[in-house]
């Protein structure tokens, strides 16, 4: 990424009469180890008539020296400079092995080459005093070089808070640490002071500060600048052997980049002074002028198009839609777009691990934000997603489902736990009211509450997989396979055996008498021990050992246009009949019922495994029938287990991990402004979230997040 600027620096002195002026040195020009690229320069001095002499300093940099034969009113010095802004990485280099750590000692001749820059030219009662306590914090103790420079370079950016100081001159450093305050130039002396009293070679540097403004405005610290910004500034430089020299800006307390463009680093301030030079006793008018202009950008991902060309691809998307609408084309596109952590780009799970610690949570707010912006009357459904071979546990899924009728799935969303700004008075122990919710969800469906089963964990398989664990519990074990099942047995352990782990209430949907039915199960052991596992109870019900054969029922595989849904005050009504009449049970002439719904108390939250529905028209009034549960017990639940069969009445975005990033499954759009729409969104919310779409590699050149990121394009309905 690289972005080209024009800087323009126009001093100006006027006189109330002619004076004469003495030779001037002026060092505005880019020194020699100026790391951004310089294009171009032009220096424009008036009055014309002068000899200049271009020249370089005993330090190398580069001066300009003026005489005038004349006397003159005017005094102007124009900079015209254009450079390449691009990505600077400050840490980009490499010590000495000598030099690794602080504190070392510089070679017998780099010292003596270094001398100027070595000896101290302040030696007051209160810079001594803040040597002593920087010592005492522990800033004289060895430690890696690059961690010294940094702590450093902060603790000084935040002892002397900046100010902007118009007085000529640069402050002693007893009056900088007796005021605590000081502009670019005072906490540079000061800190070029520090580090020689630490032994270290530093020099003072003056050149310019380009600050362009943000693309986006960070969520956390220093907004930066509201527009382009430049103006002349201050900062110091610490040679280090193997390395060179290496810029530190106690102003912000952060290493140099691509910002700052030396002009001249010497010993002492005084051999910096931008304009050096002397003119008759006369009443001067000073004016200055400092701008800055991009000239041209690469596009990158935090700007990928200029305002004119992203209204031309819009022109062109609607130019397309109504081309395609002419040909009479069904067809919609989604995406698969993925993210990375914004904060922790190192992260194996933001590398190359599907799976880890901030991912669900990351995944999960951004799913709230775009859940409100995309939906409304929606729920959310926490799944598990793919297995991978080589995977010790499923990945999970979270889906967001709704009704694309515009009627309401789900009412109340703080009915949902985990949701911001829910009330603290609906945070009710979830292992309480498991069962209540589970007989709350009987009523609902009109089922009696015999058929609710309570489910254990099977002791005698835990007693006997306890008794093979080694008395050291804590050992490290080098499987990871071993070490995720000893987990999964001590939180087996720390719930116990005797309590029930979760309800299940068998069910179906009977269409021919349109009625909820349930069946009892016939237990060998009188209680339903469930497969050992820490997966939800509701895939670990064990079936071999309740039958070899269960109840049938039809599945639904149409493709045909389907009727309307049943609307929402229809489902509600169904539901109060229901709940005015007695809860029926059912004759055990046919084969049980496979199909289970689950209430499960599980990492401290409620949740609700749903069974395989056939058809969307039973799924809503099934969801209807939990929230309303959900309402009676008072209580937040979570959704899991099985989603709904595909079904065009119903919208579904989902977002999932896949190794290094998490990505964002949207769903179709049947036009271009709508995709533009999603899009943009999306991208939006995901700052918010915390997360980015791009790495970083460590020389700090951008690149994409990898995992995939790719559009899908079809028809919205197999027809």
């Amino acid at each position: 990424m690289t972005i080209r600027v024009a800087l323009t620096h126009e001093t100006t002195y006027r006189y109330d009469r002619n004076v004469s002026l003495s030779p001037h040195v002026i060092r505005l020009r880019p020194a020699p180890h100026c790391k951004t690229s310089v294009v171009s320069y032009s220096l424009k001095v008036e009055p014309e008539n002068q000899f200049l002499n271009w020249q370089q300093d005993p330090f190398g940099n580069f001066q300009a020296r003026l005489v005038f034969p004349e006397k003159t009113k005017l005094l102007s010095v124009l900079v015209d400079l254009v450079v390449d802004m691009k990505v600077i990485n400050p840490f980009d280099f490499f010590t000495e092995p000598s030099a690794e750590n602080f504190p070392f000692e510089y070679e017998n001749i780099l010292k003596l080459e270094l001398a100027p820059y070595l000896a101290p030219s302040e030696d007051g009662a209160l810079l001594k005093s803040y040597m002593t306590s920087l010592k005492k914090e522990g800033y004289g103790n060895k430690k890696r070089i690059v961690d010294f420079i940094v702590e450093l370079n902060r603790k000084v950016s935040r002892d002397i808070g900046y100010i902007i100081r118009m007085e000529p001159g640069v402050q002693t450093c007893e009056q900088s640490l007796e005021k605590r305050t000081g502009s670019c130039r005072d906490s540079s002396f000061l800190l070029v002071q520090v580090l020689r009293h630490f032994g270290l070679a530093a020099r003072f540097v003056s050149g310019y500060l380009v600050q362009l403004r943000a693309d986006q405005v960070p969520l956390e610290g220093p907004k930066g600048p509201e527009k382009d910004f430049t103006d002349l500034h201050a900062w110091a430089e610490v040679f280090l052997p193997g390395a060179g020299w290496v810029g530190m800006d106690p102003t912000s307390g952060l290493l140099t980049g691509e910002g700052h463009i030396p002009l001249a680093a010497t010993p002492e301030p005084t051999s910096a002074a931008p304009i050096f030079g002397f003119a008759d006793p006369a009443e001067t008018e000073f004016e200055f002028r400092m701008e800055v202009e991009r000239i041209s950008e690469s596009p990158r991902v935090t700007l990928p198009y200029t305002d004119s060309r992203w209204n031309d691809i819009k022109r062109r998307g609607k130019a397309l839609d109504r081309k395609i609408k002419d040909l009479g084309i069904e067809i919609s596109i989604g995406g698969e777009p993925t993210f990375v952590s914004d904060e922790d780009r190192q992260g194996a799970e933001w590398n190359h691990e599907a799976l880890g610690e901030s991912k669900f949570e990351l995944s999960k707010d951004l799913m709230y934000r775009l859940q409100d912006e995309f939906t409304s009357g929606s729920m959310l459904q926490f799944s598990q997603g793919k297995w991978y071979p080589g995977e010790p546990i499923p990945r999970w899924n979270i889906g967001c489902f709704w009704r694309k009728d515009g009627e309401t799935l789900w009412k109340d969303r703080s009915l949902f736990a985990d949701v911001p700004d829910s009330p603290d008075e609906n945070r009710r122990d979830p292992h309480k009211s498991s069962e209540t919710l589970a007989c709350a969800i009987c009523r609902t469906l009109g089922i009696d509450l015999s058929y609710i089963v309570p489910m254990y964990e099977d002791n005698l398989y835990y007693i006997w997989k306890e008794g093979n664990l080694p008395f050291e519990m804590e050992r490290k074990l080098s499987n990871a396979y071993d070490s995720l099942e000893r987990q999964r047995i001590l939180r087996v352990l720390d719930k116990g055996f005797k309590k029930e782990v979760a309800f299940a209430i068998p069910v179906y949907y009977n269409y021919l008498k349109e009625q909820w039915e349930s069946s009892s199960w016939d237990l060998r052991r009188d209680r339903l021990f469930l497969v050992p596992g820490d997966s939800p109870a509701g895939l670990r019900i064990p079936f071999a050992s309740i039958s070899d054969r269960f109840r049938e029922f039809p599945y639904f595989t149409s493709v045909e246009k389907k009727s309307p849904l049943p609307s929402r005050k229809r489902i509600e009504e169904r539901i109060r009949k229901r709940l005015d009449l007695s809860p029926r049970t059912f004759g055990e002439k046919e084969p049980p019922i496979q199909s289970t719904l689950v209430v499960e108390a599980r990492a401290g939250i409620l949740h609700v495994f749903l069974p395989p529905v056939p058809s969307a028209d039973v799924w809503v009034e099934l969801i209807a029938c939990i929230e309303q549960a959900a309402l009676a017990s008072g209580v937040p639940i979570r959704l899991e287990g099985y989603e709904p069969s595909a079904d065009e009445r119903i919208g579904l975005f989902k977002i999932t991990p896949d190794p290094g990033v998490i990505e964002v499954n949207l769903h179709p759009s049947t036009s271009f402004e709508e995709l533009e729409s999603k899009t943009r969104i999306l991208y939006e919310k995901s700052i918010e979230s915390k997360l980015s779409t791009e790495k970083f590699q460590i020389d700090g050149r951008a690149s994409g997040t990898g995992g995939g990121n790719h559009i899908t394009v079809g028809a919205l309905t197999p027809e």
